[in-house]
């Protein structure tokens, strides 16, 4: 381990193996850090934290600081973050607000510059959360979701796996999946996120396929409810399913389509 001198590191906390800290961190008790992890300086890492390994933390991130929740009774909850993650300058990661809850960031996300995840906020594996970005309590942000700098997501609202949330964009709610949003829009899809599909090796059969199931979902004249029972009947792709359950279990309603946007491509 390489720790700076001027970094405080309490009884109680415990660092993995090749673990670096910056100047004038501060690593509080009841913390763990895995193997291979990077702390920057002016770090602040309080208690009931869980760092996966080789993660890299950026100097001025908080993470596990109290919930901003005026019903917390300081009752023990926690951060867990997965390995591999990425958070930058200023980033703050609050713990979850009911004993035993948790604020969950999966392995390989990103969190870039005073991004914010309120409490119990969950982020799936490979989600990018881009600057200044707000995910409000209980919100869910599925794997590999992009969420764009200075968005908006309200809380219990989900966003789905490989959505795009372009910049600006306020949402109350659910974004399926493979959809993406219009900038400085609030709770309207515009088309799917074809250049996420594509990076993440989906084929143009796959993406013709979800651009069918988008059309019949918001461009058909059918509303919500009939359109996930035309999707079941006319579609068994895998994708479409996926997509679907989505929109079936969505507790908070769907973004609408906004008309004289992008058409899905």
């Amino acid at each position: 381990m390489l720790i700076h001198p001027t970094a405080v590191i309490e009884s109680g906390a415990k660092l993995g193996a090749d673990v670096r800290v910056g100047a004038f961190s501060y690593i509080d008790r009841a913390v763990e850090i895995g193997d291979g992890c990077a702390i920057g300086s002016h770090v602040t890492i309080l208690p009931y934290t869980r760092l996966g390994k080789n993660c890299r933390v950026h100097a001025g991130a908080v993470l596990g600081d109290l919930p901003q929740d005026v019903a917390f009774a300081n009752e023990e909850s926690y951060v867990r973050v997965g390995d591999n993650c990425i958070i930058r300058e200023g980033v703050t990661i609050h713990r979850g607000t009911k004993l035993g809850s948790v604020t969950e960031v999966g392995n390989d996300c990103f969190l870039m510059a005073y991004s914010h995840l309120a409490h119990n906020a969950k982020l799936g594996n490979r989600a990018i959360i881009s600057n200044g970005a707000l995910v409000a309590g209980y919100a869910e942000v599925e794997d590999g979701a992009f969420i764009s700098g200075n968005c908006l997501i309200h809380q219990f609202t989900r966003v789905g796996r490989l959505a795009m949330l372009s910049g600006g964009t306020a949402i109350q709610k659910d974004v399926p999946p493979f959809c993406m949003t219009r900038s400085m829009s609030s709770n309207t899809v515009m088309g799917l996120n074809v250049v996420g599909l594509r990076r993440a090796g989906y084929s143009a059969e796959d993406r013709l396929i979800l651009k069918r199931a988008f059309k019949r979902l918001y461009q058909s004249g059918l509303n919500v409810s009939q359109a996930v029972v035309q999707l079941d009947k006319e579609f068994s792709s895998e994708l479409v399913q996926e997509l679907n359950l989505f929109v079936k279990t969505s507790q908070r309603g769907i973004c609408r389509f906004l008309r004289g946007g992008k058409s899905p491509d």
